[in-house]
């Protein structure tokens, strides 16, 4: 479907070279929804984006995810890492060009940003996108640590197959949580679901479908102070908030599913952050403290931190640094466009 005019300016390409390096239009740091999102709008734009997909996170969240039965277009729903090859296709098939590597440094300030990855590779930028999401957030245990990889996981669709017929416990008490344990019971004896308060955080019907399974038990205002094992998980301790006590209980696996952290270690220093420790951005759009550095999806986001929420501020992005590069950076060193005019302006000729 057409719905407005495409006006571009008269330009060859979309880079430029400062010396010997060129200097892209628009580089995206991380995937997901949201840098998937705003790498299809700049590249139907024009502005030939190169994204940095990160060498292990490429995809985000989604992919660790089974069931995705709430994104629009898909009404048998759709499982997240079949969600998230979609999402790549669509960016590549408009130009955009995809490096699975991690940025270990970004210089942001002034009108060419700089970003460095791990092999030591610089990459030139009139703009960046920091679409870098969330990590799963620890317990904080010694023990946790040690024993990730054998018996501790944050990601039941990664590691639930290796606990078939075993006893296992989901930390957590918000629908990843009651996502986790309705996937483990395809493989567990039983699952126990342990959390430090008296009702659950989930939605009515991912509790509904908890409270329905015959696998599922749950222990209330119980929070885990240590866990059991020298070379594998053996069990948990737990510490009731009420009243003090403690106990164990023998499980052979945990995964936890307390919520997430996002990541934004590589520009803390850099940017303005809020309260909530996500990216800082002006009102409804994708502007950060810093000219030419926009930020979408988990890591500006820390209420709704959906799929589709983060796919709209992918839109934004976009269109945040369209009208960016258009106002700021001459005919002959862009291709961006010229900002498009909003829904209500659109030409009478449009077609569908």
């Amino acid at each position: 479907m057409t719905t407005q005019t495409e006006v571009q300016l008269d330009t060859p390409t979309a880079h430029s070279t400062e010396g010997e390096q060129k200097i892209h239009d628009v580089i995206i740091v991380g995937s997901g929804p949201s840098g998937y999102t705003a790498a299809v709008y700049t590249a139907r734009a024009n502005l030939k984006p190169v994204m940095i997909a990160s060498s292990v996170k490429a995809g985000g969240e989604l992919m660790n995810t089974t069931d995705v039965e709430n994104f629009p277009g898909f009404p048998e729903g759709v499982m997240g890492p079949d969600l998230m090859e979609q999402f790549e296709k669509q960016a590549r098939r408009f130009g955009t060009e995809i490096l699975y590597e991690d940025v270990v440094k970004a210089e942001l300030s002034g009108d060419v940003k700089k970003l460095t990855i791990a092999t030591g590779e610089e990459f030139l930028a009139r703009s960046v996108i920091i679409s870098t999401g969330s990590e799963y957030r620890e317990i904080g245990l010694d023990d946790e640590k040690r024993l990730s990889g054998h018996g501790v996981s944050w990601c039941a669709t990664c590691d639930g197959f290796f606990f078939r017929d075993q006893d296992i416990a989901v930390v957590g008490g918000g629908d990843s949580a009651m996502e986790e344990a309705l996937f483990l019971t395809k493989f567990a004896r039983s699952v126990t679901v342990v959390h430090r308060r008296d009702t659950l955080r989930a939605s009515k019907i991912m509790q509904d479908r908890a409270f329905a399974h015959e696998k599922i038990s749950f222990l209330w205002n119980s929070e885990v102070v240590g866990i059991h094992g020298s070379d594998k998980v053996t069990g948990l301790k737990l510490a009731n908030v009420v009243d003090g006590t403690t106990s164990d209980i023998d499980v052979t696996g945990v995964f936890v599913a307390i919520g997430n952290d996002p990541r934004v270690d590589l520009v803390k220093d850099q940017l303005e952050l809020t309260v909530e420790g996500t990216i800082a951005v002006q009102g409804r759009t994708s502007k950060t403290s810093v000219p030419g550095v926009f930020a979408a999806g988990d890591v500006i986001d820390p209420t709704y931190r959906q799929a589709i929420t983060a796919s709209g501020s992918g839109c934004v992005a976009a269109l945040d640094v369209e009208h960016y590069l258009a106002d700021t950076v001459s005919a002959s060193q862009t291709a961006a466009r010229v900002p498009t005019p909003p829904a209500e302006a659109v030409s009478e000729n449009a077609s569908l």
